[in-house]
C-alpha cells in the first residue's frame, strides 16, 4: 500500500495513515509501530510525552479517565499532587519517616460499619493519643505561674492532678475537694467550714441549706437572712439602722425594709402611711423619732390601722424644734398597729 506523506513536513511532525503512526526527523520518516488511533494513544516524540485519551499531551505521561495499576507504584518524585475531593485507601496509609529502615508509622482504620468523619482542627499542634494518657495526672509543685490545673469534664472519677494529692476533681460530681481555699469563691459550697477566722466580703447567698460552726466569723458587708430565723443568738455592741426621712412634706410613708428606726423632720401638716411589716404571725416594731420644724404647730394624721390607747391619738407637742418619740407594734402584718407614746417634749 502506498503512502503519500506530506509535503515539506516539519522536525517531530506526526502523520497516521490506517492507525499506523510515522514522525519525521528532519531528514526522513520513522515508523513508531503504533496501530492505535491518536485519539487512544498519541505519542508526542518531539516532547517526549504520551497521552492516553489525550491527542495533546502536556506532561510525560498524559491520562484522561481512569486508571488503575496492578502491582506496585513507586513514585520517586518530591511531590504527589491529587487534585480531587476524596482519596480512596482501604485500610491504612504507611509513613517510612526520613529513614528508610526496617520501622514504619501506619495509619490504620478499624474496618467501619457504617460511614464516620474524623475532622482535623484548623490548627498547628501534636495530636494526642488515648492510650498515651496516663491514668494518674501528676502535676509538680512549682512557681511558674503560667502552669495551670485541668480539671476535666469527660473523665469519670476523683482525680488527683495535685502530686501531694491536696486537690481532688470528681467529674461525675462536679464536685472540688481541696484541704484550703485561698481567694474569692463564688456559687454554691456545702460541707463544713471550720478554721480560725471566716472573712465574708460579699453579700451571702441567698439560701444556705446547712451551715456547721462557724469561728471567728468577720463580716466586711451586708448579710441578707431573707426572712429566716436566727436562734440562740446573743448579741453584742448592737446598733439599729437609721431612717432619715428628711422632710416630710404633705405626706411621709415609713417603710420597716428601710430601718427600723425612722426619724421625720414636720416641714407641713403630714399624713403617713406604713408600708412593709413582716408577715402575720411575726411580730414587727418600730420607732418614731418626730421633730418640729423651726415653724412648729405641725399635725400628723395617721393610718387608720393604727389603734391607740383610748382609741385617742395623742396630741403632739407642736412647739419649733420640739421632739416627740412614738413606738408602734404589729402583730398581724400591719392591719393592726398599736401605737403609744415613748416621750414627748424631748426637744
Amino acid at each position: 500500500m502506498a503512502i503519500d506523506f506530506p509535503n515539506s513536513p516539519s522536525s517531530g511532525d506526526i502523520h497516521t495513515v490506517s492507525g499506523k503512526q510515522w514522525s519525521w526527523d528532519g531528514e526522513k520518516w520513522l515508523a513508531y509501530g503504533v496501530s492505535l488511533s491518536p485519539s487512544i494513544l498519541k505519542v508526542d516524540t518531539g516532547n517526549n510525552r504520551v497521552g492516553i485519551n489525550q491527542v495533546a499531551p502536556t506532561v510525560a505521561l498524559d491520562v484522561t479517565g481512569s486508571a488503575r495499576i496492578t502491582g506496585d507504584l513507586t513514585v520517586s518524585g518530591t511531590t504527589v499532587t491529587v487534585d480531587s475531593a476524596s482519596v480512596l485507601v482501604k485500610d491504612r496509609v504507611q509513613f517510612e519517616g526520613a529513614t528508610a529502615n526496617d520501622y514504619e508509622t501506619i495509619l490504620l482504620a478499624t474496618d467501619p460499619t457504617a460511614d464516620r468523619t474524623i475532622t482535623l482542627p484548623d490548627a498547628t499542634g501534636t495530636v494526642a493519643l488515648t492510650g498515651a494518657v496516663p491514668t494518674t495526672i501528676t502535676v509538680a509543685d512549682t512557681t511558674d505561674t503560667t502552669a495551670f490545673v485541668a480539671l476535666w469534664e469527660s473523665a469519670t472519677g476523683d482525680l488527683a492532678p495535685k502530686s501531694d494529692a491536696g486537690i481532688t476533681y470528681n467529674a461525675g460530681t462536679g464536685t472540688l475537694t481541696a484541704t484550703a481555699f485561698a481567694g474569692p469563691l463564688t456559687g454554691n459550697v456545702t460541707g463544713n467550714a471550720s478554721g480560725t477566722a471566716l472573712t465574708v466580703t460579699q453579700a451571702a447567698q441567698t439560701a444556705i441549706t446547712s451551715v456547721g460552726t462557724l469561728t471567728g466569723l468577720t463580716m466586711s458587708g451586708a448579710i441578707d437572712a431573707g426572712d429566716q430565723i436566727i436562734s440562740k443568738a446573743v448579741f453584742k455592741d448592737v446598733g439599729e439602722t437609721l431612717a432619715t426621712n428628711g422632710t416630710s412634706g404633705s405626706t411621709a410613708t415609713i417603710d420597716l425594709e428601710d430601718g427600723n428606726f425612722h426619724k421625720v423632720t414636720l416641714t407641713a401638716n403630714c399624713t403617713f402611711t406604713f408600708s412593709n411589716p413582716p408577715a402575720s404571725g411575726t411580730a414587727g416594731s418600730f420607732t418614731l423619732f418626730l421633730v418640729q420644724d423651726g415653724t412648729g404647730s405641725r399635725t400628723v394624721t395617721w393610718p387608720g390601722s393604727v389603734d391607740w390607747a383610748a382609741a385617742t391619738a395623742p396630741t403632739l407637742t407642736t412647739t419649733a424644734a420640739a421632739v416627740d418619740v412614738l413606738t408602734f407594734i404589729t402583730l398581724d402584718g400591719g392591719t393592726v398597729w398599736n401605737g403609744f407614746v415613748a416621750g414627748q417634749a424631748m426637744g
